[in-house]
């Protein structure tokens, strides 16, 4: 069987970072409101996996 490694993984890189690297301001603000809505909905903190993938949970 062949083994492979996932080419995205949870990381420790900052999501807040991340979100303010954006440089159009309407995607960035829908990108603030997404992150605030996802934390109340699944109660979990936002996570980077990856360079560009905001995940909540696992």
């Amino acid at each position: 069987m062949a083994k492979y490694e996932l080419k995205t993984k949870e990381n420790t890189a900052s999501v807040s970072a991340f979100i303010d690297s954006i440089e159009d301001p309407v995607r960035k603000k829908e990108c603030q409101e997404v992150n605030k809505l996802m934390t109340a909905v699944t109660g979990w903190k936002p996570k980077m996996w990856g360079g560009s993938i905001v995940g909540f949970g696992s």
